[in-house]
């Protein structure tokens, strides 16, 4: 799949709007903001600044982000729930906006739910796994 430079801004965009609900970017966050930024071809120095500066910026709109392709759209979400519980717990900030982002997609609610779910039953080490977008490139 060719993924547009719109859907891959997207993507990023989301995943730092993620990190920042809970006003606290850890590590594992970071670490895997920075493999996927990596995987969608953006650079170094970008991607460093970004997150440098992410909990100060106020100018990064929170709205839930759109995709072109609803396989990427279920690609995001699943990426998302990993990142928002990779440092083991779910902020409820985090889990209503990748909610709302999974409505603006026409994603199902069950589906959803099943996700949800499914990461927080998991006992995976999510800042170290491969990730969904991994599949579209």
């Amino acid at each position: 799949m060719n993924i547009s430079i719109l859907d891959k801004s997207n993507y990023l965009k989301g995943l730092l709007i993620l990190a920042k609900k809970d006003n606290e970017l850890s590590e594992s966050e970071s670490k895997i903001i920075r493999n996927i930024a990596k995987q969608l071809g953006f650079s170094c120095d970008f991607y460093e600044e970004t997150l440098s500066n992410l909990l100060s910026n106020d100018y990064l709109s929170e709205g839930p982000v759109k995709f072109s392709d609803k396989n990427l759209s279920l690609s995001f979400i699943k990426d998302g729930l990993n990142l928002a519980y990779s440092d083991s717990s779910l902020d409820d900030r985090e889990v209503e906006w990748l909610r709302l982002t999974a409505m603006e997609n026409e994603i199902d609610s069950g589906w959803f739910e099943t996700a949800l779910n499914n990461i927080k039953d998991s006992n995976v080490d999510l800042s170290s796994t491969e990730f969904a977008i991994y599949s579209h490139l």
